[in-house]
């Protein structure tokens, strides 16, 4: 019973933990967004077609039957050719144009702080600058990270810069921040006067965490990440029940590279996956300590992981209201973030301590080991058999009388006739022959009969 309870624990603590973290996308360009908007924009936006409609354009249900890049019957907003963001078909066309981009709030990569207003007085992120003809968004973080500043930002495409402290007047729609980056077409890299900022933790080679819960990237991202990259990650939330791993993404190229997470006490690895093994469900670990480690070789690079873990705390209680009751109430409850968050008291409000599970702890088991009975079995034999060998033992063993006659034949009778003694000995029992002496032996010599 109380294996099962902590196994319901675990499933609904997944299913909190695949919530908690608000995003619905991973990459940097919404790729793997699967989510249900079907609106170019939730405010005043113009309606999707259904992908299963649009035979006269180059993404359709008949082109990629099977899915591929979340096509389907429906209308919802989706990225299947590896654009900057989510776009879908739109009936009325503006220019010729028969698509736009969605704009999709909840679409957006952990790690991006968001699009901010350039209005150069002062400039975005002044600490550190530099600009690039072939610019990705690993580039820039790189660059800055190297720096040892905390904020990385890009815009136009080609420049990129470095601080530790926002200071922007206007956070904007990120549809401001499509412009592509100047070395990859598939990523964002700002907009004529507007900067996307990420963290400069996004895509680093190891890195320590101790908060209840965070995204952690494959080095490089969202570049592929370099070839003989090995690196280590430590997660250790003290007082953590168990922590869960889900691996939103995942693109490893060859069994030769591979993802491990170790017990970080033990130094041992819980589980390995690679490009042949990938991860097909989230991962539970019951150590508040884990070591997440990455190895690649020196041939192949892909996209990478981008992961997410929760931790959570079990914490038993037992009703004292009713002596009779013998269930006890297991919550599971994530920790609140660090981030101060504002609270309303209305209906609609959420609370992170969802998970409240009620189990029947199993009976003290009273009943004696088998190996008790056993020994008891055992005394109770030896016991039977020492005092068997007692009553032997004062047996006596008489020899028939003997009667006065000669010496020679004395000899003779007590040569034929050789009874057994039996002596008990506390450690074994010996059987040997021995001579019965009679009574004329006894007798000293100087007495006459």
């Amino acid at each position: 019973m109380e294996s099962l309870g902590f196994f319901s624990l675990v499933l609904l603590a997944a299913r909190t933990a695949h919530g908690h973290l608000h995003s619905e996308c991973y990459t940097v360009n919404g790729e793997d967004y699967r989510g249900r908007q079907n609106l170019t924009s939730l405010q005043g936006g113009k309606p999707c077609l259904f992908w299963n409609e649009t035979f006269e354009h180059p993404y359709n249900t008949v082109k990629y039957p099977n899915g591929e890049g979340g096509l389907g019957a429906h209308n919802f907003c989706r990225n299947p050719d590896g654009d900057v963001r989510p776009w879908c078909y739109i009936a009325d066309q503006e220019d010729g144009i028969y698509w736009k981009f969605c704009e999709i709030p909840s679409c957006q990569m952990p790690g991006i702080l968001g699009c901010f207003k350039d209005n150069g007085h002062p400039p975005p992120l002044a600490e550190s600058y530099q600009t690039s003809q072939t610019l990705t968004i690993q580039n820039c973080i790189s660059f800055c990270r190297n720096q040892r500043y905390r904020l990385a930002g890009m815009e136009s495409g080609y420049a990129c810069f470095c601080g530790n402290d926002l200071d922007y007047h206007l956070h904007l729609p990120s549809l401001e921040c499509s412009h592509v980056c100047f070395g990859d077409q598939q990523q964002p890299c700002g907009g004529d006067g507007h900067v996307i900022v990420f963290d400069t933790k996004v895509g680093a080679c190891g890195g320590n965490y101790t908060s209840q819960s965070a995204v952690i990237y494959s080095p490089d991202f969202p570049d592929k990440y370099a070839a003989g990259r090995v690196c280590y990650w430590t997660i250790q939330v003290p007082a953590a029940s168990f922590i869960l791993f889900n691996f939103t993404f995942f693109s490893i190229m060859d069994q030769a590279d591979m993802v491990e997470l170790l017990d970080g006490y033990a130094n041992q690895v819980v589980v390995r996956f690679d490009g042949r093994n990938p991860p097909r469900e989230i991962v539970n670990i019951t150590v508040d300590f884990v070591i997440l480690y990455f190895y690649s070789d020196r041939t192949n690079q892909a996209q990478g992981f981008s992961l997410i873990y929760q931790a959570f705390r079990v914490q038993d209680s037992r009703a004292a209201e009713d002596e009779d009751d013998d269930e006890a109430a297991s919550t599971v409850e994530p920790w609140s973030s660090s981030t101060t968050e504002k609270t309303n008291s209305t209906q609609n409000e959420k609370t992170s301590q969802i998970l409240v599970i009620t189990s029947s702890p199993g009976k003290v088991q009273n009943d004696m080991p088998v190996w008790t009975i056993y020994a008891l079995a055992a005394l109770l034999t030896l016991t039977v058999l020492a005092m068997v060998a007692k009553l032997l033992l004062h047996v006596t063993v008489k020899s028939p009388t003997i009667p006065s006659i000669s010496g020679s034949e004395s000899c003779a009778q007590s040569a034929a006739s050789e009874p057994w003694i039996i002596l008990y000995r506390p450690s074994t029992i010996s059987l040997f022959k021995k001579k019965l002496k009679n009574h004329h032996g006894d007798l000293s010599p100087l007495v006459g009969n």
